[in-house]
């Protein structure tokens, strides 16, 4: 973590490639749940703001990655990311050996507009946020296994902070936030930005005049939001500013903007990396520890051993399929499937109201994890 503002897609010093290992076509874990995935992209426009980072753009142009539980289909499954996405993401890694549209061929496993399954306001929706710089792509894996388990799953990109957003009409936009992320003040527009995005997906995927064609699927009663990085940070400052939001989740995002002494009353969980935690002394989760006080509500605070900052994305897996060393003593597939599990447990019991004696306390099918309050 341990600062958002330089956390990268599969950062750590000297990265070294395996050829070997790199020869391999790299995939995301297959989905745990049941149910077919189906994906659909949107491009949505709120034209009652100007972009907030680059204030000649009239409106705020965002897209948006739909998982959801589909009828069996057949058909291609999602692109990872477009080649220049790709490049323009690890470029500034400098990785040797690792060819840069590499991200361009990974494997994923929702298939593109497969019909939707489920009955009328049956499904509840979660929104993921990425972290700083990073695309929506990088919690894929996150998301089509929630919807695997009968979850909508809006992923967005935050448009003009991460590296490449592609829109239908080919136009393709950089981190213009980049330019001004060592301002005062700039953590608080972030989770502004943040917030007003969110809302406005919320509208557009719930209100009397959703862009998606399955929206009546959705119950609008039972949102929840989770992060990674700042887009867990920021789902702190998205459900204060958005009732709609039942349920939240920081998976290892410090939070620049703490909480309002009013707090919070809705269910929230910290996931981190325990490695980089020792209780009572100075550490990077020092402002969980100031933010922790202000949650009134139902809480947990867990952290994960042998993670990094990356473990927590598809970039675990991806990395040592590709053979990149990320430092992280957990595997990839394995850190990724503790992610998955807990996050899940958390939607089940708060958006299903479904018992979930996994975070009741700690299990030994998950060792990894350690309850911390």
């Amino acid at each position: 973590m341990r600062t958002l503002a330089v956390a990268t897609a599969l950062a750590v010093s000297a990265l070294t490639v395996t050829p070997a290992v790199a020869d391999t076509t790299p995939h995301l874990p297959r989905p745990t749940g049941s149910q077919p995935v189906g994906v659909t992209s949107l491009s949505l426009k709120d034209t009652s703001r100007p972009d907030p980072w680059v204030p000649s753009v009239p409106y705020r142009e965002l897209m948006v990655s739909v998982f959801y539980p589909a009828t069996p289909a057949h058909g291609p499954t999602k692109p990872y990311m477009t080649p220049l996405e790709s490049e323009r993401n690890l470029e500034r890694e400098g990785i040797p050996g690792l060819p840069l549209d590499v991200l361009s061929t990974v494997r994923t496993n929702a298939v593109v507009d497969a019909p939707a399954a489920g009955r009328r306001h049956s499904l509840p929706m979660v929104v993921l946020s990425p972290g700083w710089t990073q695309p929506r792509a990088v919690l894929s894996g996150l998301a089509e296994d929630l919807a695997s388990h009968g979850y909508v799953v809006a992923v967005v990109d935050h448009t003009y902070e991460n590296r490449a957003t592609t829109f239908p009409d080919g136009h393709v936009t950089d981190c213009a936030a980049c330019e001004v992320d060592d301002q005062p003040g700039f953590w608080e527009k972030l989770a502004g930005t943040r917030a007003a995005d969110t809302s406005f997906v919320l509208d557009e995927l719930t209100g009397p005049h959703a862009k998606w064609r399955g929206s009546a699927l959705v119950d609008p009663a039972r949102v929840g939001m989770a992060g990674h990085s700042a887009g867990g940070a920021n789902t702190l400052q998205a459900m204060l500013a958005d009732p709609r939001i039942r349920a939240g989740i920081d998976i290892d995002g410090s939070t620049h903007v703490p909480l309002p002494a009013s707090g919070l009353s809705r269910p929230f969980l910290f996931l981190g990396s325990k490695d980089f935690y020792t209780p009572g002394t100075p550490n990077p989760y020092d402002d969980w520890e100031t933010d922790w006080t202000h949650l009134t509500g139902w809480k947990r605070w867990l952290m994960v051993s042998g993670t990094v900052h990356s473990s927590f994305t598809d970039l675990g897996p991806l990395a040592d399929q590709l053979g990149v060393d990320v430092g992280a003593s957990l595997g990839g597939d394995r850190a990724l499937a503790v992610t998955r599990a807990y996050v899940r447990a958390f939607f089940d019991l708060h958006l299903r109201c479904r018992p979930q004696p996994l975070l009741a306390a700690p299990s030994p099918a998950y060792p990894e994890v350690s309850f911390i309050r």
